[in-house]
């Protein structure tokens, strides 16, 4: 019977099933991050969708204060016109009603001017949130006349910081006397673009900023620039904007965002690191997994070796020990036989099989036990054991052996003899009776090989890695233990090696069985 081949049929049932069962979790984790995965993309939409808002927000915030700044550029327009009124001269017998422009000019309580000659000299002021004397109050070491200095420098400072953002108006006084008003926004407008810049920052705090929030960036197709992002500073610049976005596609594909006025603007998006760990997830779970059925396997496998070696040593011993009564008895058969001058031929033969069940009983013995090894002439062992089965086999085997070599290695014969048995009967049987069968050394750098070879049908591809595992057999009868035993003898006893050196189906097969050499 063929143990081996119904648990090699158990082995790859349960690894089929492992299989599916792993499939199966794969298929059940993927599915699990392909639905964190379409949160996380709602999650990024609904930042982007905050973002258009925001900046709708902005444009519209921008649109309405550049209608106020033209709306304040027009007052200033009417209250210079106003203060050019009131400063021309009238003659003496004229008298002008000045209550409009006064009234125009009076109105002017919020928007802050600074007149300046075309000396870029100081002429007036109005509407300031200092004057001398609070710098006075700051600086109290200041002299007077430095204060004043101070002022007048500061003002002219301010003056050239407020034509930036709106153009000054420059008219004619009097006849070549030149004058420039230089205004800011009035403080109104600064309080409401406060407020705007506060409600931008509160936002890009709690979205922008939002490091729970996955990584993102949102890039300006225009311009290339980055609208929002909660990339930290430092490890975001121009340099490797183009690297992080590259990365970024790599994980997502981006989603474009249109503002409906020519404008787009795209969205990149990582994954959330539990995303990522989550991906990975199963291939630790499983290695893990395969990790401790390894290591129990491991310990299964030596516990099991261990008790097959207890349960072979016990068998073994106990066939010597009941092979060891009937040979007693035997041996004095043999003796009384030789006394009653019966022919002697009968009695030689006879005694050639008590030597033979002598070591087979020596043999049995030794399993288990620490074998004793002796520097002898291997081919002598090989020759002695021929010599003892060319008699008991069939007349149409010829057995070649070519064992010329004068080669001493540590072995224990009886034990080597019961190997070489073993693989020569094999290959009979797989000669079917008929067939030649040669055995020869050779000796190569630290080894020495003895090859056996046979023509009969051959061993299958498939087959050759397992011959030498307990409860291998290919006939209907046997335990598939001899090849196991070959095995453990030559391995475990003389650290040696056994295996197939070729194999061709209905050509043959050569076994070869390498010893370490000891002395030449």
């Amino acid at each position: 019977m063929n143990l081996y081949s119904r648990k090699q049929k158990w082995k790859i049932a349960l690894l089929i099933f492992a299989l599916i069962l792993v499939s199966l979790s794969l298929f059940v984790s993927n599915k699990i991050v392909s639905k964190v995965g379409e949160r996380e993309r709602e999650r990024a939409t609904q930042w982007a969708d905050a973002i258009k808002k925001k900046i709708e927000l902005v444009q519209l915030t921008n649109n309405t204060f550049s209608k106020l700044r033209e709306r304040e550029r027009e007052k200033m327009k009417l209250w210079i016109n106003a203060t050019k009124e009131v400063s021309k001269p009238t003659p003496l017998n004229q008298i002008t009603n000045y209550a409009f422009p006064l009234k125009i000019i009076q109105e002017n309580t919020d928007i802050p001017v600074i007149l300046l000659d075309k000396n870029k000299k100081h002429s007036g002021n109005i509407n300031l949130d200092f004057n001398p004397n609070t710098i006075s109050a700051k600086y109290s070491k200041l002299k007077k006349e430095e204060v004043f200095s101070f002022f007048e420098d500061s003002l002219v400072k301010l003056a050239e910081q407020w034509a930036k953002k709106n153009p000054p108006f420059t008219i004619e006084v009097y006849d070549n006397l030149f004058m420039t008003y230089y205004y800011n926004d009035s403080k109104e407008i600064t309080r409401l673009e406060r407020e705007r810049d506060s409600l931008i920052n509160a936002f890009n705090n709690d979205l922008i900023n939002n490091e729970n929030l996955v990584s993102v960036i949102l890039l300006d197709n225009k311009t290339n620039e980055i609208i929002g992002t909660n990339i930290k500073n430092y490890k975001i610049s121009e340099s490797n904007i183009s690297i992080h976005i590259e990365k970024l596609k790599n994980q997502n594909n981006p989603i474009i965002i249109d503002f409906k006025n020519g404008n787009s603007s795209t969205l990149y998006f990582d994954n959330s690191p539990e995303l990522k760990q989550l991906k990975y997830f199963p291939y630790i779970q499983f290695l893990v997994i395969g990790l401790f059925a390894i290591i129990g396997y491991l310990i299964f496998s030596t516990f099991r070796k261990a008790e097959q070696n207890k349960v072979w040593a016990g068998m073994a011993k106990e066939t010597a020990h009941q092979l060891g009564t009937p040979l007693s008895s035997l041996i004095a058969w043999v003796n009384l036989i030789e006394n009653k001058g019966i022919d002697k031929m009968i009695t030689i033969e006879m005694q050639k099989d008590i030597d033979r069940l002598e070591k087979v009983t020596d043999r049995f013995s030794k399993i288990g036990s620490e074998a004793k090894l002796e520097d002898t002439n291997i081919s002598e062992t090989i020759n002695n054991l021929i010599n003892y089965l060319r008699p008991r086999i069939s007349e149409k085997i010829e057995v070649i052996v070519k064992t010329d070599y004068n080669l001493s290695v540590l072995h224990n014969a009886s034990l080597i003899e019961w190997v070489i048995e073993n693989i020569t009967k094999n290959a009979i049987d797989a000669m079917e009776g008929e067939g030649v069968l040669n055995i020869s050394l050779e000796q190569s750098s630290g080894w020495v090989h003895i090859n056996i070879k046979d023509n009969g049908r051959g061993i299958p591809s498939k087959q050759v890695k397992t011959i030498f595992e307990p409860g291998f057999s290919t006939k209907k009868r046997g335990w598939g233990l001899g090849l196991s035993l070959v095995k453990r003898i030559i391995k475990e006893y003389h650290k040696g090696q056994v295996y197939v050196l070729e194999s061709e189906q209905n050509i043959g097969t050569t076994f070869r069985i390498s010893l370490p050499s000891n002395i030449l």
